[in-house]
């Protein structure tokens, strides 16, 4: 009896739907395809995780395929990283990259534990971790061209990229800051100011956005003295003037008021509710020379090193500032070049697809054009744009980088699964929303751990590939070590597909 009242209002209810989908005129599908037609849109929302999981290969999918998320969350997890039975990489794809190998690989001192494990962003028993005995050392000391008084040598060649808190929700950003202090590595804010959840202990690189979120007067501008007072109370190393980023250049951003929560505005010093708005330009500057003034203006206030981001669009800008650096003496201690791959930040496609050059093709270029200035030794040069893997990260060593900053799989490390709902408040995982049941599945504890084995993992490869190539540090690979598939045949070497002249590398202390 029961299963018969059950069958009618099922039945019931399929006439309803069948009945309602016979009458609306919004979708020519329904109106043809009563009831069944509703399977077409379940299959286009369930696609994405169907092909995700199912459907594509290991190395077909983007913006990071299986093998690479395996890697990650393999390595973040301190599981077995290695895969079997060869490769399944198309080893012939145009631009795949090709390391040579030396006949006698670089030899270790075997007394140093961190040279053949992974792990050494373990804490000691008194809880700290020891980056200076641990960590891969960057070659440069940032800021020291310019004698600032915080100038400092980064402990750590991988960083954690610029994720502003109210685009990653609170737990994400503090598994993501304490897993810097465990791994002795920089952790830049992001444009939305610094807030409690960057201070566990991780050492902070300070973005200043074109909303000066964090640094603005009761007049909605920028105000030097509210900078100071964000960041003199938080171990802030440096200070980073985001021109723009590689998802989105050109373009601003808006936070819509819905999400402007009380601990949003505080950390962005903005009216709690009120929709804000981040413009494409920086209302403090609007050539060379004024951005420079702006630069030892925060240099002197600070004392800090004072660097820029920017993804790389037309090259008058990178030409003007390299002669006016030459000419003045003066000018950014960091540069941070954001590929056009790079995308924490949510972006219309035609943006994400064509704005601003790839990674290597831009950076090479900046690169350059400061080279043959003969200034690109005064500047830390960071790369970012999906450099998080041994073998591109090794390829920005090659093209220059001193330090490589992980966004998006650092993300992974924490528990994203690539779902690409970012943009829509809904993260499954609750890494990327400010929803609390969301978010309330993320341990920042757990997270934290696997952040700083991910890191250290990257680093201990990196380390790998140098020792490969016969050199003791990544930083020391260069050009002849690093080759491009230009037809799945013929290869070039690194440096000559971007037009290197080997003494570049030979002036900024990283002789090949």
């Amino acid at each position: 009896m029961i299963w018969l009242i059950v069958l009618g209002v099922i039945v019931a209810l399929l006439v309803i739907v069948a009945i309602y989908d016979l009458v609306q005129t919004k979708h020519a599908i329904l109106r043809n395809y009563p009831i069944i037609g509703h399977l077409r849109y379940l299959l286009e929302k369930v696609g994405p995780e169907l092909r995700q999981y199912i459907v594509t290969d290991n190395d077909e999918e983007r913006p990071f395929n299986r093998d690479q998320r395996r890697w990650v969350y393999a390595s973040a997890k301190q599981q077995n990283p290695y895969f079997g039975f060869g490769t399944d990489s198309k080893l012939d794809s145009p631009q795949h990259v090709l390391i040579r190998q030396a006949g006698f690989p670089y030899r270790p001192d075997e007394h140093r534990p961190d040279e053949h494990r992974p792990d050494e962003h373990r804490p000691d028993e008194n809880g700290s971790s020891d980056a200076e005995a641990h960590t891969v050392a960057s070659l440069k000391v940032m800021g020291e061209w310019r004698d600032r008084p915080g100038a400092f040598r980064p402990a750590s060649i991988v960083n954690i990229s610029a994720m502003s808190f109210g685009s990653l929700s609170g737990p994400a950003i503090e598994a993501l800051n304490r897993g810097s202090k465990l791994a002795g590595c920089l952790h830049n804010t992001g444009e939305g100011g610094v807030s409690a959840h960057h201070r566990h202990g991780g050492e902070l690189i300070y973005q200043l956005g074109t909303g000066y979120f964090g640094a603005r007067g009761s007049d909605g501008r920028f105000s030097i003295d509210a900078m100071m007072a964000s960041i003199e109370s938080a171990p802030v190393r440096a200070i980073e003037i985001k021109l723009s980023q590689g998802a989105k250049p050109g373009l601003g951003g808006v936070l819509p008021g819905s999400k402007v929560t009380e601990e949003i505005a505080e950390a962005r010093g903005v009216p709690v509710g009120i929709t804000v708005a981040s413009p494409a330009y920086h209302a403090e500057f609007s050539n060379i020379a004024e951005m420079i003034e702006f630069v030892e203006r925060l240099a002197e206030v600070s004392g800090l090193p004072i660097g820029i981001k920017a993804a790389v669009g037309q090259m008058d800008f990178w030409r003007e500032l390299a002669d006016a650096m030459v000419e003045s003496g003066r000018g950014p201690d960091f540069i941070s070049i954001d590929g056009g791959e790079g995308g924490t930040g949510a972006a219309p496609l035609v943006f994400s697809d064509h704005v601003s050059l790839p990674f290597r093709s831009g950076f090479a270029d900046v690169f350059s054009t400061f080279a043959r200035a003969g200034i690109q030794d005064r500047i830390t040069w960071i790369g970012a744009g999906r450099l998080g893997f041994p073998g591109e990260a090794l390829v920005a060593m090659g093209l220059g980088t001193d330090l490589i900053n992980v966004g998006r799989e650092a993300m992974l490390a924490v528990g994203c699964i690539q779902a690409q709902k970012c943009h829509t408040g809904h993260c499954p995982t609750g890494v990327a929303t400010q929803q609390k049941r969301l978010i309330r599945a993320l341990d920042p504890t757990d997270k934290a751990d696997r952040t700083a084995n991910y890191v250290a993992a990257l680093r201990h490869d990196l380390r790998r590939l140098a020792h490969a190539c016969g050199v003791e540090h990544p930083g020391l690979v260069s050009g002849h070590h690093l080759e491009l598939l230009e037809d799945g045949v013929t290869t070039v070497g690194l440096w000559d597909r971007f037009d290197y002249d080997p003494s570049w590398h030979l002036a900024s202390g990283s002789p090949g």
